[in-house]
């Protein structure tokens, strides 16, 4: 029988993923060192190597974490909704991802620009399957007539391009912003934007 972790080793293990979070996605993986991330932690470099063996180990629990979080704001995308408000509360869902989990977004961002070495499987089979299929929910609201024409893998690319950008590029953001929250005049905008590109014309 496996013993249960302490309360120690509980904290322990979450202050190195959360200090490998804040590492990750400043540095990337390749700029990333286990010294830096116990500084971070606050730990021994051999208190760190108890709970995981490499930086690999670390980067894979971050990945496995995240994964299944994000997707879930496209499996919510209700095949019996009305289209344009599926299509809208999914925007303001993966809007709010950003706000939220900014480190987690950049973390993604940097192993997508690498070439996503590690989680490349994933894309070309979960993610794949599931876009697909959403993707087909939103052609036949379109075929329907329920929605413009459009078409629905490059509205779903547009959506995550113009949500995550506010969180991969938060400091470009708030400069020009004058360090101004830029979520709610964004998701005012994205909502505007999205609705005159699902409206059927007469």
């Amino acid at each position: 029988m496996t013993k249960a972790p302490t309360r120690i080793q509980q904290r322990n293990r979450a202050a190195i993923l959360s200090a490998g979070l804040d590492v990750f996605s400043q540095f990337g993986f390749r700029g990333t060192t286990l010294d830096q991330i116990a500084e971070a932690a606050g730990l021994s470099k051999p208190n760190l190597l108890y709970y995981f063996p490499s930086k690999e180990a670390i980067h894979a629990a971050l990945l496995e974490r995240l994964l299944e979080t994000w997707l879930d704001p496209l499996k919510a995308l209700d095949a019996q909704g009305e289209p344009v408000e599926e299509i809208m509360a999914y925007v303001q869902r993966k809007l709010a991802m950003s706000r939220d989990y900014p480190r987690e977004s950049r973390l993604f961002a940097n192993e997508i620009l690498q070439g996503a070495p590690r989680i490349g499987a994933i894309l070309q089979d979960d993610l794949k399957t599931l876009v697909d299929e959403k993707a087909k929910i939103i052609q036949s609201w379109a075929d329907a007539g329920r929605i413009a024409q459009v078409d629905p893998h490059h509205l779903i690319f547009s959506i995550w391009s113009l949500t995550q950008h506010y969180a991969d590029f938060d400091v470009q953001v708030r400069a020009v912003l004058g360090g101004r929250d830029p979520f709610p005049d964004a998701a005012a905008h994205l909502e505007t934007l999205f609705a005159r590109m699902l409206k059927v014309e007469p």
